[in-house]
């Protein structure tokens, strides 16, 4: 605990540096492959191999996004957070930015354009709700942004696994259970009359089992859309990632849907995932499956992991590296082959305490932007 507690993360600087010196990595090849089932018609994807550019007019700065929206109560919310959600987070990030700035304003406008797409949806006067799990992926930096219980997972070469996401179900997650209570709702299973207590925790009123979403405006202040963000930094070998919806989860462990997809293709490991998830009990959820592959160039399909032999280790603490080591001149020390680097991790729902982050003077800046682009929200009591 006491070493936990002195460790830092790598920082930013170091791992976009080597891109720039002699240790500078090509590109890498981003592959999709998407498969689903539906029982709703609730799950919606947004798979984009170039979603943008971070310099308009230079295709060279382009970044990907894929996405998964699962709805509940009905689509509203998850094709409203479809349509708007990129375009709301391409305004959050202020012009004229470098890379290196770009990246490191990405988490905090992830979670202004979260905020801003839930406001709007209210103006639309729907009930519905919808998880939304967003990846983007810029040359070798992945960030996630999440709220409900669809998951994303990363395999790095050496067979390492790392969790991208959060759960925000009830059940899963004491901390959000605190919070909510705490906020005024409360959380307990669904009481039948003269019964016992039966089904997930959930909040009442509105019994919804999710503690974030977007939308859900009939279910009280304490349901939010602030989202968990964690950014990573992939090495050269690069790695795998599964985003899944709560059909597949339910069904199967991660180890499972990685060992039965395992050295195949993205879209054939995407459909493998699916079917083995709706084989023990049929197609009881909308079971939607995306796979993205981050490859070395020209490297057109994944290697099974080349150590641990199918051994699955869940990192949910990535390599740290101690206070006194963290030194420019020290750069190499983080060079070593198959690490996933963490750069970024916030789970807070307090936007407040998210912005006061901010030091640097276009940091600065991009709070004055998000306060406005997002009316203030940070003073409003739901956040």
């Amino acid at each position: 605990m006491a070493a936990a507690a002195s460790a830092v993360t790598v920082p930013l600087g170091v791992l976009l540096r080597r891109e720039v010196t002699s240790e500078r990595m090509e590109r890498p090849d981003v592959l999709c492959g998407e498969a689903a089932r539906s029982r709703k018609g609730e799950d919606f994807t947004l798979l984009l191999a170039k979603a943008g550019e971070r310099i308009a007019g230079d295709p060279s700065t382009y970044f990907s996004v894929f996405a998964l929206f699962d709805g509940h109560s009905g689509s509203a919310a998850a094709t409203y957070a479809k349509n708007n959600l990129l375009n709301n987070l391409v305004h959050a990030i202020p012009s004229g930015l470098r890379r290196e700035e770009w990246l490191a304003v990405l988490p905090r406008a992830l979670v202004a354009a979260f905020v801003k797409t839930d406001k709007d949806f209210q103006a639309v006067a729907q009930t519905s709700g919808t998880t939304v799990t967003f990846v983007i992926i810029d040359e070798w930096v992945v960030t996630v942004a999440s709220v409900g219980d669809s998951r994303c997972i990363l395999e790095s070469a050496n067979g390492s696994v790392y969790h991208l996401s959060a759960d925000h179900r009830f059940d899963s997650n004491q901390d959000e259970v605190v919070r909510v209570t705490t906020c005024g709702s409360k959380v307990g299973k669904l009481n039948l009359v003269g019964g016992p207590e039966v089904g997930p925790l959930r909040c009442w009123p509105g019994g919804l089992c999710l503690s974030r979403s977007i939308g859900d405006t009939d279910v009280g202040e304490c349901i939010i859309p602030v989202p968990h963000v964690k950014q990573v930094k992939l090495s050269n070998a690069g790695g795998r990632i599964i985003i899944a919806s709560d059909g597949v989860w339910d069904d199967l462990t991660f180890e499972m849907a990685l060992e039965c997809s395992r050295g195949f293709p993205s879209d054939i490991a995407a459909n493998r995932i699916v079917n083995e998830a709706i084989q023990p009990r049929g197609l009881r959820d909308d079971t939607t499956c995306i796979v993205v592959d981050i490859l070395p160039p020209e490297k057109l399909t994944p290697s099974p992991p080349t150590k641990r032999q199918g051994k699955i280790v869940f990192n949910n603490m990535f390599r740290r590296k101690h206070a006194a080591s963290v030194s420019f001149k020290l750069d190499r020390e983080y060079a070593e082959p198959d690490e996933v680097e963490e750069i970024f991790e916030d789970g807070s729902a307090m936007l407040s305490k998210r912005y006061c982050l901010i030091t640097l003077p276009w940091f600065l800046h991009l709070g004055r932007v998000i306060r406005s682009f997002t009316n203030n929200l940070c003073f409003n009591e739901r956040y």
